[in-house]
């Protein structure tokens, strides 16, 4: 992979754009809402995050909180509404993952002690598809099945652009914000480029406290790579580097039931 990652888009691209423009900008609204904090987003913050006339998101907040898409939270703050809720249920209920990738996770999680997920790609997004709990007491968070984004700072995120082809990784960083979660995350393409290089080699992704400061991750294909599906499990970062070795081949197992 080249850095023609960081290029513009080509003009076959721009001409599979949305061109509703209206549409456009009402679901960038509820996306930007959907990535504030809990205290919410004001108007001119969106204007000014989003590039858009004051007046214009104004009819557009209106037109959502009319919908119950929105909600004013006090102040000129808003956050996301009851009809996201129906949304959200639907894409949980429609997107559920099958059997036999629970049962992946689950022998992760029983062999390992450690949180355990299977992660696959869903149309062009790269999206949590299972999970199973650790038994520590003290443990990783299961990320809720349709978990997705900042894939750049995931282990079962860097593996998947990993295995992907040269274009789908490139489609995917060019639309995707390379946030910096923690001060050890990688958000130089450079850097991420080469990291993929890495993980080329042995078909293992490691993250050190990319995505959550005091966690780490690794994750592995499912099934002879390249494939589109991985496992992975997270812990805390003392007990991961205790056991690397150990989980490794336990998460490698389970990979291949």
């Amino acid at each position: 992979m080249n850095e023609t990652i960081a290029g513009a888009a080509s003009p076959e691209q721009n001409a599979t754009k949305p061109r509703i423009q209206t549409a456009v900008r009402t679901i960038d609204v509820l996306l930007a809402v959907a990535r504030a904090s809990s205290s919410g987003i004001s108007a001119k913050e969106l204007s000014i995050q989003l590039g858009l006339p004051r007046q214009v998101v104004y009819h557009l907040i209106h037109t959502l909180v009319s919908t119950n898409m929105l909600r004013q939270a006090g102040g000129k703050s808003y956050v996301l509404g009851l009809g996201v809720a129906n949304i959200a249920h639907g894409y949980k209920r429609q997107s559920g993952a099958p059997d036999y990738l629970t049962r992946y996770a689950e022998r992760a999680a029983a062999e390992t002690g450690e949180t355990a997920y299977v992660v696959g790609w869903v149309d062009t997004e790269i999206v949590v598809l299972a999970t199973a709990r650790s038994s520590s007491a003290i443990h990783a968070a299961e990320p809720p099945p349709g978990t997705a984004g900042d894939a750049h700072a995931r282990a079962s995120g860097k593996l998947l652009l990993a295995m992907s082809t040269q274009e789908e990784a490139e489609n995917y960083l060019a639309r995707s914000p390379l946030s910096a979660r923690t001060r050890n995350t990688l958000t130089s393409r450079t850097t991420i480029v080469q990291e993929f290089g890495r993980i080329r080699q042995d078909w293992i992704a490691v993250e050190r406290e990319e995505y959550a400061a005091g966690l780490a991750c690794m994750a592995v294909p499912i099934g002879r790579p390249p494939t589109r599906l991985v496992l992975g499990i997270s812990a805390p970062i003392e007990r991961f580097e205790r056991n690397f070795e150990a989980n490794r081949l336990k998460l490698q197992k389970a990979a291949n039931l």
